[in-house]
């Protein structure tokens, strides 16, 4: 089989790949990453390719700048482009948060941005992709995920599924907390990707919900990710958050912790990626593979470890997380080890593929997960994978105020990608306004001028 990814010179490829030719029931004979970016071919590009070597598979990793060379043959594609760079997302973010809106790359006017530049160069690539590769299934991951998910749903041209690891990730930490062994707790989650919930989590059959609830308190203290919730809402709210939704119950809190830090989370990952390919460029004029990925791994263990930091706590912990990584032994790159939205990736892969059918939490279309929304539009629920495809779970009702904020927010989302699709200016304001984070068409409309204007020609389309 081969795996196509667009994005490949993204700083998180390397771990990908490692973890994609060390472990799972999946099997590739050829991993292609598609990468337009030079400098990030002759560093991120070349550490994959250089890992592959290394345990023994080489010639398993190419890098290509051609869509069609890349994409020809594939049986999977993975998607993780960043339209702009991580630039673009320091542009996002700060003509947000100069006007006092919550500045954040997948949430608020940051995501709309994002996905205003992504969705015509994404749909662009399915078109290749139903000509190259009509067989293919791809993988979204490039964020706003559910966004990005659904504006390909609605075009229609390629099998599609969205991954993103927030909900499995939050399962897995409230099981930690339980003491509770995984094969035997079940969950029910649903909402929209970064704006979901977990409504259930029955361990042997017992419902710990309220246990959980009632122990808040306890659990911001075990899971940072947590932390900046206030308990009492939480437990009128009656089920429990995945961290995103922190910027819809608690906006001002956010934006007095990025002025506190005197930096958003976008400028952070811009001098992380930059320091990365500098240390990944002198490691392999100095050294070899592993000295590359020594390097590599300690810089995305500071990314990993400062994650939300400066959001919800006012600072970014970056000298604390950098000493952490410098004092422990980071995995060899022959060790097996599969996590986060890799793990979800092969999970789904394992599934469609028949070697490992499953349950996995992805973006899908409705299909009566959510009964307020309709069947078309792409949510974020449990889903069973198998060569059938990926089946919906039905899952317990979202409490009423979610459920609410859900729908507002798919409003939104509607109106953002007919934009995107059209190349309507006006409507694109107006899909802004709709966002319940924009204080209306006034700013909506001072944001999307200041965007346009900033991002110059990947937003040139617009009329």
């Amino acid at each position: 089989m081969k795996l196509t990814i667009l994005g490949g010179g993204g700083m998180r490829m390397p771990a990908f790949v490692r973890a994609v030719l060390t472990g799972g029931a999946h099997h590739f004979d050829e991993i292609c990453l598609l990468e337009p970016d030079q400098l990030r071919r002759d560093t991120i590009g070349r550490l994959a390719v250089e890992i592959a070597a290394a345990l023994g598979k080489p010639g398993a990793v190419t890098v290509t700048p051609d869509p069609a060379h890349a994409l020809t043959g594939a049986d999977f594609v993975f998607s993780a482009i960043r339209v702009g760079g991580d630039r673009g997302r320091v542009i996002d973010e700060q003509v947000a948060l100069r006007r006092g809106v919550v500045g954040q790359e997948t949430t608020g006017p940051g995501g709309f941005a994002m996905a205003m530049r992504t969705i015509p160069v994404v749909l662009s690539y399915c078109e290749l992709l139903s000509q190259y590769a009509p067989q293919a299934t791809l993988l979204n991951f490039t964020n706003p995920a559910g966004l990005i998910t659904q504006a390909i749903s609605d075009q229609g041209l390629v099998r599609a599924v969205g991954v993103c690891d927030t909900p499995g990730g939050t399962a897995e930490h409230l099981a930690a907390f339980l003491g509770a062994d995984p094969a035997v707790t079940v969950f029910g989650y649903s909402g929209l990707n970064h704006l979901g919930w977990i409504t259930s989590v029955r361990v042997d059959g017992q419902e710990r919900i309220g246990e959980l609830l009632d122990r808040f308190t306890e659990l911001q203290a075990h899971d940072h990710r947590f932390s900046a919730f206030d308990p009492a809402f939480i437990r009128r709210v009656g089920a429990l958050p995945t961290e995103y939704v922190f910027y819809y119950y608690d906006p001002e809190r956010y934006l007095r912790g990025v002025r506190a830090a005197g930096t958003s989370r976008g400028e952070d990952i811009l001098r992380l990626n930059e320091e990365m390919l500098g240390a990944l460029a002198k490691a392999f004029a100095d050294g070899d593979v592993n000295d590359a990925w020594s390097a590599y791994a300690q810089l995305l263990g500071v990314r990993r470890d400062t994650y939300m930091r400066t959001d919800m706590e006012g600072a970014n912990g970056q000298d604390q997380a950098r000493a952490r990584q410098a004092a422990k032994p980071h995995p060899a790159l022959d060790s097996a080890g599969i996590g986060g939205y890799e793990g979800l990736a092969l999970r789904v892969i394992d599934g469609l593929t028949g070697k490992q059918p499953g349950q996995v939490i992805v973006n899908v279309p409705n299909a009566g997960v959510i009964g307020s929304l309709a069947a078309t539009d792409v949510v974020e629920a449990p889903a069973r994978v198998s060569p059938a495809g990926l089946e919906p779970v039905a899952v317990p009702d979202l409490p009423g105020s979610a459920r609410a904020l859900v729908e507002q927010v798919k409003e939104y989302e509607r109106a953002t990608v007919q934009a995107a699709r059209t190349g309507d200016a006006e409507l694109a304001a107006v899909a802004l306004a709709l966002h319940p984070l924009v204080p209306g068409t006034t700013v909506a409309r001072e944001l999307l001028a200041d965007y346009r204007e900033q991002h110059g020609e990947t937003l040139a389309y617009l009329r």
